[in-house]
């Protein structure tokens, strides 16, 4: 580290930016080139026929460009838009507990999004789906300031057992929902939101995704705020910067991303737990530099488990949450072991 002297004769260090690694560019240009190759995979893939072949040739009716307007387009739109929002979502989840093994699905927050959901369902069953997204991004807010609060009432020193704590939380949560469903007759209309699946979406039911984009565009704005308060509270304060004011912004950007998907599509499991400790395995914890990769590898994981999805059981569909489930418990019980023998 080269350094100056002033003056006054005070030796002062000045850092020199870090170059980023070969391997680190090569990664990335890999993660974009396959997300490109995935996504227009995803255009061609399903039980109707469109192909480019198709395409070109046309017909009298023209219903191959009619399912890739109306269908394949907005649904891959949507996989992107979902994958990119979560896995963000997920990593600020994860700065302001301080721990890497947390996501709003091993927190709570999505089982209470699922409770405003229901909430909805039971005193306004025709509410628009605009309302019943802010109903149930409320109830996240509220899971997610629940959670915080009893991990900073109850101290935990194992950082595994952070999660243990919001899966108990959401347990209880989801409980209570499907009792309510239960009693009420609502089982099969809460069953559409705990499962997760994009075969429904189309043009004119996916746009409001674009609003968890546009939450993970915030996240990326305030991203070096996010890196601070990953440092702790005492910290962020001595440095000027307003600690609950960022909490409380990360609490929206959660909340709204994981109610923007499950009034879409339901339910994504593992999502944003996985995908931003991959990241940090070849950037690091700063979140100016990780977030893009987030978003790039959340929605190329989405989209990949998606087609996995459509092919597995073809012409039939196996429910997204299914495959993203698998594969993430997978990689979530891969970091545990890592994590631990690293550990020892």
């Amino acid at each position: 580290m080269p350094t100056t002297v002033s003056v006054t004769g005070t030796v002062t260090a000045t850092s020199t930016p870090t170059p980023v690694r070969p391997r680190r560019t090569g990664v990335g240009v890999l993660v974009g080139a396959a997300l490109v190759v995935v996504s227009v995979t995803s255009l061609f893939i399903g039980v109707s026929d469109v192909s480019p072949v198709a395409l070109l040739t046309g017909g009298s009716d023209e219903s191959a460009a009619f399912v890739l307007v109306v269908s394949r387009i907005p649904r891959t739109l949507a996989l992107l838009l979902a994958g990119a929002s979560l896995a963000i979502s997920g990593l600020i989840m994860q700065m302001l507990v301080r721990n890497r093994f947390v996501e709003p699905g091993t927190t709570g927050v999505t089982e209470f999004a699922t409770l405003g959901m229901l909430t909805t369902l039971v005193w306004w069953p025709g509410m628009a789906l605009v309302g019943k997204m802010g109903v149930a991004a409320a109830f996240g807010l509220v899971g997610t300031w629940v959670f915080l609060r009893i991990i900073r009432a109850v101290p935990v020193r194992q950082l595994v057992l952070v999660p243990l704590v919001g899966i108990m939380l959401g347990g209880i949560v989801a409980a209570v929902t499907t009792f309510i469903a239960y009693r009420l007759d609502l089982l099969q209309s809460l069953g559409q939101w705990a499962q997760g699946s994009f075969s429904g979406v189309m043009s004119g039911r996916y746009e409001f995704l674009w609003i968890a984009g546009l939450m993970g565009v915030i996240g990326w704005i305030a991203a070096d705020r996010f890196s601070v308060i990953g440092l702790g509270e005492e910290f962020a304060t001595n440095l000027g910067l307003n600690y609950r004011r960022v909490v409380a912004v990360g609490m929206v950007i959660i909340a709204v991303s994981t109610a923007a998907v499950l009034v879409t599509a339901g339910m994504i499991p593992f999502l944003g737990l996985v995908v931003p400790n991959v990241v940090s395995l070849i950037i690091g914890d700063n979140v100016r530099r990780s977030i893009l990769w987030v978003a790039g590898l959340g929605a190329l994981f989405v989209v990949a488990c998606d087609i996995l999805a459509r092919v597995l059981r073809y012409p039939y569909e196996i429910p997204l949450s299914v495959i993203v489930g698998v594969i993430g418990a997978a990689l979530f019980l891969w970091l545990l072991l890592r994590r631990r023998s690293r550990a020892h």
